[in-house]
């Protein structure tokens, strides 16, 4: 695919030069200069979720689509005021908005190439993102061209990163064994995994165990959304299923007894699971009552292979590095800690072994504890 111009159609504000410090006062800690600077993996970011802001207006006034503000910056408040709904239904609800606006090559390689740079800017070492390509089918779009036009886009990044191809657990399972198998078809051109995504209440993993086995046979990682709006025992049924990874899955520490939490845990831990936890997202969704709350510093005791993510910077309004800020301020997970969430989040990504050691050395080298 042959975009020429799409460079001069992205905006690419560096980050760095945006970033202040806001007073003397404050310990290192608290400067956003601090965390931006650490060297951070990213594991669980939807493109479709994390569009910025002026590049969604300018693409839905390229599309004549209808908003509900006339600027950037309203247009991302009023996003993240609909996400930040305490329901994952409501949550979804904006990508109908995103996902419409990027239903073209051009749309899709722009949003890509820009997640990946700011991703980069922000002090990301390795990053993978996700989509579900299907989904504009209904605008016009093969899923092959998304898929093709999403990795354009990445590769015209410096940042290390691939693509996790989503099947949506609404659809039907002949529409995910079709989203993996689309998947399958790129391996080796970019895509480094499969994940079912959406809405969770009434479609557990096991509705699409035909896509999931699909995708990992075809040698494909397998992460899977789980344990964030339905019960912990999603995160064993998915795990059942092939899944390595769990998008979310905090629910897992919500056992009914003791007995049976202490059994979840045995099997998370002797699975070798990693949690891609993202704790602002899991407030706004209503899967956590805060940031305070959240169950993550919990999941470090208990022996979890865990790691941080963003999940949607628009609808949520972060960045890795404010991620990282407010679990420490707010959920007291210390620098330290959040240096070993970065590890287990390097040696979980479906990379290739070489960017993973890579990362690593990134994160061990310059990381401080």
């Amino acid at each position: 695919m042959n975009h020429p111009h799409l460079r001069q159609l992205i905006d690419m504000p560096n980050l760095a030069e945006r970033s202040t410090i806001q007073s003397e006062k404050y310990s290192m800690t608290t400067h956003s200069l601090y965390w931006q600077q650490l060297p951070k993996v990213l594991l669980h970011e939807h493109l479709d979720g994390g569009l910025r802001p002026q590049t969604l207006l300018a693409l839905c006034q390229e599309r004549n689509l209808a908003v509900p503000a006339s600027d950037a910056a309203t247009l991302a408040a009023w996003m993240q005021a609909n996400a930040n709904s305490g329901s994952l239904e409501r949550y979804l609800l904006g990508f109908g908005l995103t996902v419409a606006a990027m239903a073209s090559a051009e749309a899709c390689a722009r949003v890509a190439y820009e997640a990946a740079e700011d991703a980069r800017l922000d002090g990301c070492v390795l990053a993978e993102f996700r989509m579900a390509p299907l989904l504009l089918e209904a605008y016009g779009m093969s899923g092959e061209a998304v898929v093709e036009a999403l990795l354009a886009g990445l590769a015209l990044s410096n940042l290390p990163c691939g693509l996790i191809v989503c099947g949506m657990k609404m659809d039907s399972p002949e529409e995910t064994v079709r989203a993996a198998q689309l998947a399958a078809r790129y391996q080796n051109q970019g895509v480094i995994g499969f994940d079912l995504a959406g809405p969770e209440r009434g479609f557990p993993p096991a509705l699409h165990a035909r896509a999931i086995a699909t995708a990992r046979d075809a040698g494909l990682g397998i992460t899977c959304h789980a344990g964030e709006a339905d019960v912990g025992s999603r995160v064993l049924e998915a795990a059942a299923l092939g899944a390595t990874r769990i998008g979310h899955g905090i629910k897992i520490m919500d056992a009914a007894n003791t007995a049976q939490q202490s059994e979840w845990l045995d099997q998370a831990r002797g699975l070798g699971l990693h949690f891609e936890v993202c704790p602002t997202s899991n407030v706004h969704t209503g899967a956590a009552i805060s940031l305070a709350t959240h169950p993550l510093h919990a999941m470090i005791a208990a022996g979890l292979s865990v790691s941080c993510s963003t999940d949607n910077r628009l609808m949520s309004g972060v960045t890795m590095s404010h991620e990282l800020q407010a679990v420490h301020t707010e959920n007291g997970v210390s620098p330290a800690q959040l240096k070993v969430l970065m590890q287990a989040a390097a040696g979980a990504t479906f990379m290739s072994a070489s960017v993973r050691d890579q990362a690593l050395q990134e994160i061990n080298h310059r990381w401080e504890s």
